[in-house]
């Protein structure tokens, strides 16, 4: 079916898939392509650095490449979810493009993001891939290995992770539902996982994604690892030794 103005059929999956096509302030806030662009570490002027911040205010941790790198996984995931949800729900996506989707940083899902503009994209899964991948995962990586230092290997398995992760939520909410729609999902993430940025990031095997590289979750006061990670136990006690 057609993409609606108000994507509505994405409202079941929940918050995170959830994209604001109405609604903004008078004066919204910047694009994620001026996001992107700025380079400055002034907090208040740069939605880039006050988000990683923030991340880090609430996390409790002092090491802003941890923030960085969870901050970014969450946005990874925000935009992978409304692309599968799209792609099997409608079958088509919205354009995503950085310059069309404005990002509250000091906001969580679904008030984070605006898509002012509502236009639709074909669902195969080039076109998601250059929505995502290139539209905004390679700038955003790069921002954050050049401030503050996030591997980019561990940028792009955060990426990798937010994939499978999504793709899973789609097939555990269409279980519940009685739809194709999480097989759909997994088999667009599965040809999403050929892409060379993110076929280096782990192994997907039907819902179950194994990364090569750790999001530093485990470094967060009271954190862990994750399901997904590459260790297998906690390296905390030599964590010097790790660099993700």
């Amino acid at each position: 079916m057609d993409l609606d103005p108000d994507l509505a059929a994405l409202r079941p999956l929940g918050g995170f898939f959830v994209l604001r096509t109405a609604g903004a302030p008078a004066d919204p806030p910047p694009t994620l392509a001026q996001a992107y662009a700025h380079r400055t570490e002034d907090v208040y002027a740069d939605s880039i650095t006050f988000r990683v911040h923030l991340v880090a205010d609430r996390i409790h941790t002092s090491e802003l490449r941890v923030s960085a790198s969870i901050a970014q996984q969450a946005l990874a995931a925000r935009l992978w979810s409304v692309a599968l949800g799209c792609a099997v729900l409608y079958g088509s996506v919205p354009d995503l493009d950085p310059r069309l989707l404005h990002w509250d940083a000091a906001a969580s899902a679904p008030d984070d993001l605006w898509l002012l503009e509502v236009h639709s994209r074909a669902a195969d899964a080039a076109t998601v891939a250059d929505l995502v991948v290139r539209g905004h995962l390679e700038p955003l990586n790069a921002a954050l290995h050049a401030r503050y230092g996030v591997a980019e290997g561990l940028l792009w398995g955060n990426a990798g992770s937010a994939l499978a992760g999504a793709a899973r939520e789609v097939e555990r909410w269409a279980r519940g539902a009685g739809t194709d729609a999480g097989t759909r999902a997994l088999a667009l993430a599965a040809e999403l996982f050929t892409h060379p940025r993110l076929a280096p990031t782990g192994t997907l095997t039907g819902g179950s994604f194994r990364r090569r590289s750790c999001c530093l979750y485990y470094r967060v006061p009271g954190g862990g690892l994750c399901g997904d990670c590459c260790f297998t136990r906690n390296p905390w006690s030599s964590p010097g030794a790790v660099s993700g």
